[in-house]
């Protein structure tokens, strides 16, 4: 008994690991005709797993079929993607995403053009104070100005706001 199970194993011999594709089919791989075998590695049977249920198989496989071998790589990934955002937000996929990542990119670029604006305005005022200051400060010779004045400093040292 332990011969036969001995040389059972002996003759299965696998050189390649079959593809996530094939194993998640339960179909023999053979890398060299699988067309999904460079795509979808053994490593990642997740990937596959989302692109089935999502786009099916068959359909994965015509469009890798109809498609030049260059472009494949580039579709495989954003079948994957596409089909990982489907299964997160089954209405919208990775068209929210996307919509998301735009209002934000909006929000932020109103706060940039805000804080722009107000660089500006503290540049102005700052310029406008620095030229009224240094003619009245004859080469700067008050110890406690320092050339520099903020909208809410008062650069002649005087507590008196009036």
């Amino acid at each position: 008994m332990a011969s036969s199970s001995s040389s059972s194993s002996s003759s299965i011999s696998y050189s390649n690991p079959p593809c996530a594709a094939c194993k998640f089919l339960r179909r023999k791989c053979q890398p060299t005709v699988c067309i999904f075998a460079p795509y979808f590695p053994p490593e990642d049977p997740t990937k596959f797993a989302n692109v089935h249920r999502i786009f099916g198989a068959s359909n994965v496989s015509k469009l890798l079929n109809d498609i030049m071998p260059h472009q494949r790589e580039d579709a495989v990934n954003s079948l994957a993607y596409e089909a990982e955002a489907r299964l997160k937000d089954p209405v919208y996929g990775c068209v929210g995403a996307i919509s998301l990542l735009q209002s934000q990119v909006v929000q932020l670029q109103k706060e940039l053009d805000a804080t722009n604006a107000d660089l500006m305005r503290f540049t102005t005022i700052n310029n406008n104070n620095n030229h009224g200051r240094v003619a009245g400060y004859a080469g700067g010779s008050d110890p406690n100005y320092s050339g520099f004045s903020l909208p809410y400093s008062n650069p002649g040292g005087d507590a008196n706001y009036s």
